[in-house]
């Protein structure tokens, strides 16, 4: 997989210099045309499952994206009500993951998510302690996280 990456970049720094322009965009474009010739020969380098996980990020960004302004909108309006009306609450999150990069990666997405916070992960790293500025059923948003974050997590990274 590593492998593929680096040839990936490879052909992008090809692509910069058959052109003579190593600027971003044109880097990019080389870099989007490596994986075109990557997926055209797939079968020869068995590079199915790499050109997948691109698109399982993909996707993981575009959610933290659609979570990030969502959860902005729910904190603006929480805010602006007159009257402020707030469960705030720690919840122990059962983690699915399990090595250290996706545990990470998840308190990092939760933290930078408007309205929640990443605490502390447990010793046995099975529970993250999530602080929340409004839970009014801890299960659902329990569930939301599993549903959402964790699981594209799982998807794009195993």
């Amino acid at each position: 997989m590593t492998g593929l990456f680096l040839i990936n970049i490879l052909l992008a720094l090809a692509w910069g210099a058959v052109t003579g322009s190593f600027a971003e965009v044109n880097l990019f474009f080389g870099f989007v045309l490596g994986m075109l010739a990557l997926y055209i020969i797939r079968e020869q380098v068995g590079s199915d499952r790499y050109l997948r996980r691109f698109w399982l990020i993909f996707v993981l960004a575009l959610t933290f994206v659609y979570e990030l302004v969502l959860s902005a909108l729910r904190v603006a309006a929480i805010v602006l009500r007159p009257k402020i009306d707030l469960k705030p609450g720690i919840i122990a999150y059962p983690l699915t993951v399990d090595r250290d990069f996706e545990i990470t990666m998840l308190a990092n997405l939760i933290t930078l998510t408007p309205g929640t916070l990443s605490v502390d992960v447990s010793e046995d790293r099975s529970t993250l302690y999530v602080h929340c500025i409004d839970v009014p059923d801890k299960q659902a948003t329990i569930d939301d996280i599993k549903n959402g974050f964790e699981r594209q997590i799982l998807e794009a990274f195993r």
